[in-house]
């Protein structure tokens, strides 16, 4: 009680692997909320915890780096409320279900601003209305990315990217036909068949419409000539 997070992180923890940008610190399990960079200095008891928006919960905290993306992080925690609800109230049973719904719009590109608004009034309602403690710190990792990555989650609505690339439907993987070797490695591995071209003499290329994004062809080539974007 009373250790900073930055001590937490930083001195117990030994820093982010591979000396990876800091992002966020998410604690106290599922329905915990996420804390930045600002927050570093929080010393981790209840009080202090609870006053920026997590609590202390079951004692956890996971640390987040720059190749994580926040709003797929929201989503992943609300996809295990919903499997832990247990469906006595409507707040809980129906609102996790439909503050799902939405994530999932937004991480697959067809989210709009009108969602956002509907994320925060829906979490308030859970939280005012559940009967019991999931049910009411529920919204919490989306109350507070929506707070505290607010650009993450316009960057997902207006320009359909995924900075982080962590969203399947709005990254793509292109082959650069300047360091390709037309040793056709990528295409051989491809478990869709959506990569062509002539070995030894044409560039590959991927096809957007068969692309499943599972990254295979990108984590075995050997030029680095795959990239995503």
């Amino acid at each position: 009680m009373g250790t900073t997070l930055r001590t937490l992180i930083f001195d117990i923890g030994g820093g982010i692997q591979n000396d990876k940008k800091f992002q966020a610190i998410q604690t106290g399990g599922p329905s915990g909320g996420c804390l930045t960079t600002d927050e570093l200095d929080v010393p981790i008891d209840y009080d202090s915890l609870i006053a920026h928006g997590s609590m202390m919960g079951s004692g956890g905290a996971i640390v987040m780096d720059e190749d994580n993306c926040m709003v797929d992080v929201a989503k992943f925690y609300m996809q295990f409320i919903c499997d832990e609800s247990c469906g006595k109230c409507s707040q809980c049973r129906i609102g996790t279900k439909r503050l799902l719904e939405i994530m999932t719009r937004i991480t697959d590109g067809k989210g709009t601003m009108e969602d956002l608004d509907k994320l925060e009034a829906l979490s308030q309602s859970i939280k005012v209305g559940a009967l019991c403690g999931l049910g009411q710190t529920a919204a919490n990792p989306i109350l507070s990315t929506l707070s505290k990555f607010h650009d993450v989650y316009i960057r997902h609505i207006v320009d359909k990217k995924c900075d982080a690339g962590v969203c399947k439907k709005l990254i793509s993987y292109h082959i650069d036909p300047n360091k390709c070797r037309k040793c056709s490695l990528c295409a051989r591995n491809c478990p869709v068949g959506a990569i062509t071209g002539v070995v030894g003499k044409e560039a590959f290329v991927i096809d957007e419409k068969k692309c499943i994004k599972c990254g295979t062809c990108m984590a075995g080539c050997h030029f680095n000539a795959i990239y995503k974007e």
